[in-house]
């Protein structure tokens, strides 16, 4: 994971946005590889793309940051303390029709079963 988290970090901004949909094809529903994600440092990048990048990037980092919260508590975690919930809830609230879409789905797996990313969400 991570050459793929380097990229995410330091790629150009089409490699970027092809490591990042790279990443969240890789944590889709496998639990190893969204922990691997996690390890390999890969949360925080995600969380300034959808902060900071270009409107494919912050897509896509929101689409891979919700595949990465789906049932994982201790990734729900890392991308709350990351800050990832306030890009989020603003992508939802400013983003492109896709954007808003990718954000609402990774603010719904932040929340599931995770009491301090609810409130977190609300606040």
């Amino acid at each position: 994971m991570g050459p793929l988290v380097s990229l995410v970090r330091e790629g150009t901004p089409k490699q970027r946005e092809h490591a990042v949909f790279a990443l969240g094809n890789l944590g889709s529903d496998n639990a190893a590889n969204q922990d691997a994600i996690r390890e390999a440092g890969g949360v925080g990048p995600l969380v300034s793309l959808v902060r900071e990048g270009t409107p494919e990037q912050r897509k896509w980092a929101a689409w891979a940051l919700g595949n990465l919260a789906n049932d994982n508590e201790a990734n729900q975690d890392a991308i709350r303390e990351a800050g990832g919930v306030s890009p989020l809830v603003s992508l939802v609230r400013e983003g492109t029709p896709e954007q808003r879409r990718w954000a609402a789905f990774a603010l719904g797996n932040l929340a599931n079963g995770n009491a301090a990313n609810r409130d977190a969400i609300r606040e």
